[in-house]
């Protein structure tokens, strides 16, 4: 039997979003519940893949049955496509599995052409509305099927608009319409060299091209990057039968949330355009009126809105998002979704949900995305300030937090002014899918049109970035990069501030606070932790992040990197003199000067940790990096040393390594200098000894880690001269303090070896930054350079260094924990690259036994969520 790769709405439910996409499930869950639904068909993901596979072609076997639907439908509806008499007009829309809101494209009023217009014209006795579906379909079929920029269409509309005089464009007549839509016609021959098409089936089967190749445009993969969505899923496409919102003034359409997405508010929240298409909502194009003021409009539909609400949030037990449309007052429901929210919403609408009785507390804490924490944890303006501050205007608080920076007028300039280090705040007419990156590159972003559902808003939400829409009173001129509001005006460069939650915009730089952390999150947290296996633990190097991540729920510090210490000035200059000491005594006697500042360190740590786990790392880079480059400075060291600034030169120049990462650094430095080891030891024991003595009651066992090794006898040796220094130190002070001597696994060698390592090493933590360096072979320095070539090749879908490369390093950590753990039954295992603050790498940890992950201080939250949905997950 020939494969199914076409599904009617009522031949599917909630649960093949694998193969029907997001909306193709939801529409069909809702047409089972028996919601009013205008029928259609959704062509699956897996005819996605299979377009890709056949070179980006539909084949023969998904034509065939694409037009037996075609059919199916015509059927259903009693209409027609391309009918003199009662022609079927459809709309054409992209749904992955996962929503990705405003990265694929959607196509309405497919089916017309001359004389289904004049048909539409007659039988409506509206010709408006009629010209008015033709030109909205010829602009964008153009531009998402034949890729003809949006802007040639625009310049035309408003070019009329100000030839008849009027504003906006529900006020040019049937009459301008059908001139605009000739116009718009000649513009596509003369971009294409070919008429526009008017065979409905030929429409269609562009249209559905044009979603599948819309699953790999530069946007869409971006967001998929970002969002953790594999390539391989594909989209899947859903033709529906069209519910017309711009047939007069008893039409509508709009968008609306079951609770507010920014605060998880209950409560309708959404926004209604009169006579419009639900694009005109989503782009943002006209600004709408609250959900509430359509019950005036339309009493009887926002009844039955209302209800279908309730409906949908009780049987999907979360927040909806969902469009619909009004006909000649009859509402039509176009889709639902599982909304996008704030994290404050998220947690908000978790714990109601719960209080509710819709919601254990388990699936309370896997409804949340760990990744949007950040946003909670990220500053505010700081209220004093914000209070002298006089608004210049106000917007809509589309996506909070705050932000400031100098003003950028295209996404190009975001980006480029973001990578020589500027801060910047993004400022447009209106934001369209292709701005997304430089949205990513702002602090925050300013739109002068669209609602709270618009694509700024909504990408904004997601991203977690500050975001004001719809300040319609700025007056912008983008080609010339200035715009002017409140009597002031802006050119690119000129600092302002933006406040995301009130829509407040101010002229200057607001200094802005740390976010304040209360109410649903710690609610959230103390669930999370009862579920979850792994530990959290941070990496600090000084008492004010250690204190920060304590109060974020860090249990303990996963590394310290000593070297971070060694910047200070007066530790740097002695540090320079053990580096260009001639012997033994010389070197000790430098190291003994920085001593007492690195005990000093470590009994703050300590104490910032409250006898909770402090891993030490012992120094890691090569030492080059500490070496002086300027003259002066040069000098200054070389009469420290009573040398010549030659012979320091000539000493400088000896420590250039070619590639340094693998050169003379770790535990490599400790074979050469066993005297740095021994001071960073003393200083360890020193400061437990001095900290234990004022908390006896704290269980103090501090933990030496040793970097970069990949032989046995490396750590043997090293540890002979911590374990020797460290007893010496107790037995003097008359303590019974114990500690642990464990090492860092970064080379892939130390994995294939890790039996014999571990049976010298009380713990293993996995230094993942540079066990990807080395197992890839890539410099993090340097990958940058071609790793954009890679995603556009799909050679990789994500940045190895972000996200734990679970099929060879992750191979490797595997490896490493079966060797290592037979040999040693207490063998304690974390990790502490970046990738302990990565949600999916967060899961993997779990999945292969770590004890803890460790990561910066704001993402602990983050870490202690995942480990949570991880073991929630694992069951």
């Amino acid at each position: 039997m020939a494969k199914k790769w076409v599904y009617l709405f009522s031949e599917g439910n909630a649960d093949m979003r694998e193969l029907l996409g997001g909306k193709g499930a939801n529409l069909a869950e809702m047409t089972k519940i028996g919601l009013p639904v205008p029928q259609g068909f959704t062509i699956t993901t897996e005819a996605c893949t299979q377009y890709y596979e056949d070179g980006r072609e539909i084949n023969a076997e998904i034509q065939s049955q694409i037009n037996d639907y075609i059919a199916e439908m015509e059927k259903i509806t009693g209409k027609k496509f391309g009918d003199k008499e009662n022609p079927l007009l459809v709309s054409v829309r992209s749904g992955a599995r996962a929503s990705m809101p405003g990265m694929m494209d959607t196509i309405l009023n497919l089916g017309l052409n001359e004389d289904v217009v004049k048909v539409l014209a007659e039988k409506s006795n509206n010709p408006r509305w009629a010209w008015d579906c033709y030109r909205r379909f010829i602009q964008m079929y153009s531009d998402v099927v034949m890729e003809v920029g949006k802007k040639y269409f625009e310049e035309l509309i408003d070019k009329m608009k100000e030839e008849r005089g009027v504003k906006q464009d529900v006020e040019l007549t049937a009459e301008d319409l059908h001139e605009l839509a000739n116009q718009f016609k000649a513009e596509y021959k003369e971009k294409l060299g070919q008429d526009f098409p008017s065979d409905p089936k030929e429409q269609l089967m562009g249209a559905i091209k044009a979603v599948f190749r819309s699953w790999d445009n530069p946007r869409a993969n971006v967001y998929r990057r970002d969002n953790d969505i594999p390539y391989s899923w594909g989209t899947a496409v859903n033709v529906q039968s069209m519910a017309f919102g711009n047939m007069g003034d008893d039409c509508g359409t709009g968008v609306a949330f079951t609770r507010d997405p920014a605060t998880g508010e209950k409560g309708l929240f959404g926004e209604f355009l009169t006579n419009a298409q639900g694009e005109d909502v989503v782009a943002g194009v006209r600004t709408p009126m609250h959900i509430n003021e359509m019950e005036q409009k339309f009493p009887e539909a926002f009844k039955q809105f209302v209800d279908v609400c309730k409906t949908l949030e009780e049987h999907y037990r979360d927040m909806q998002d969902m469009e619909f449309t009004v006909e000649h007052g009859k509402l039509y429901m176009l889709q639902t979704r599982n909304g996008k929210r704030t994290a404050k919403a998220a947690l908000k609408i978790a714990c109601d949900l719960v209080d509710e009785g819709m919601r254990s507390e388990k699936e309370a804490v896997a409804m949340i995305d760990p990744r949007n924490l950040d946003t909670l944890l990220h500053p505010q303006f700081d209220q004093k300030a914000l209070k002298a501050a006089t608004p210049l205007g106000k917007g809509l608080g589309a996506s909070p937090g705050a932000a400031c920076g100098k003003v950028v007028f295209t996404a190009e300039d975001a980006e480029a002014w973001a990578e020589r280090g500027e801060k910047v705040v993004l400022v447009r007419l209106e934001t369209s899918p292709e701005d997304i990156t430089g949205m990513k590159s702002s602090q925050g972003i300013l739109t002068v049109r669209g609602g709270m559902t618009s694509h700024a808003a909504v990408v904004a939400r997601g991203m977690g970035k500050c975001c004001v829409s719809g300040l319609g009173d700025i007056v912008i001129d983008e080609a010339a990069k200035k715009f002017s509001l409140g009597g002031q005006t802006f050119h690119e460069g000129d600092p302002i501030s933006i406040d995301g939650t009130t829509g407040n915009v101010y002229a200057g730089i607001i200094p802005t606070v740390d976010a304040a952390i209360v109410g649903e999150f710690g609610r959230i947290m103390a669930w999370a932790d009862k579920y979850r296996r792994l530990k959290v633990r941070t990496n600090a190097d000084t008492p004010t992040d250690a204190k920060k991540a304590r109060e974020l729920g860090a249990e303990g510090i996963g590394l310290c990197r000593t070297e971070h210490m060694f910047f200070d000035p007066e530790r740097i200059a002695a540090f320079r003199e053990m580096i260009c000491s001639d012997t033994l005594e010389e070197r000790e006697e430098a190291l003994a000067k920085i001593l007492p500042y690195q005990q000093k360190d470590f009994e703050a740590l300590y104490e910032a940790m409250e006898g909770n786990p402090v891993t030490i790392r012992f120094l890691d880079p090569p030492l080059h990096e500490f070496v002086p480059t300027e003259e002066a400075e040069i000098k200054k060291l070389a009469d420290a040393k009573h040398k010549t600034v030659q012979e320091i030169k000539d000493i400088i120049a000896s420590l250039h390594e070619f590639n340094p990462m693998m050169g003379h650094r770790g535990c490599r430095l400790a074979v050469t200098y066993p005297e740095i080891a021994a001071m960073q030891t003393k200083a360890v024991i020193r400061a437990a000894i001095a900290v234990k003595k004022n908390h006896p009651d704290w269980k103090l066992v501090p933990e030496i880690m040793i970097p970069l090794v990949s032989e046995d006898k490396e750590l043997k040796f090293v540890k002979k001269t911590v374990v020797e220094t460290a007893d010496a130190e107790i037995k003097a002070a008359g303590s019974d303090l114990k500690y642990e001597v464990g090492t860092m696994i970064e080379i892939p060698r130390a994995c294939v070896t890790a039996d014999a390592i571990a049976k010298d090493a009380d713990f293993f933590c996995f230094g993942t930054n540079d066990l990807t360096q080395m197992t890839f072979g890539f410099s993090r320095d340097d990958a940058g350079k071609f790793l954009n070539a890679y995603y556009d090749t799909k050679i990789f879908e994500n940045d190895p260094f972000a996200k734990l490369d679970q099929v060879g390093v992750g191979k490797l950590m595997k490896m490493a924990i079966e060797l290592g753990r037979p040999v040693n039954k207490d063998l304690h295992i974390g990790i502490c690259g970046e990738h302990g603050g990565d949600p999916s790498s967060v899961e993997f940890c779990d999945e292969i036994g770590l004890d803890y992950v460790s990561c910066s201080p704001f993402r602990v939250p983050v870490a202690r969520l995942a480990a949570a949905q991880a073991a929630i997950k694992r069951g």
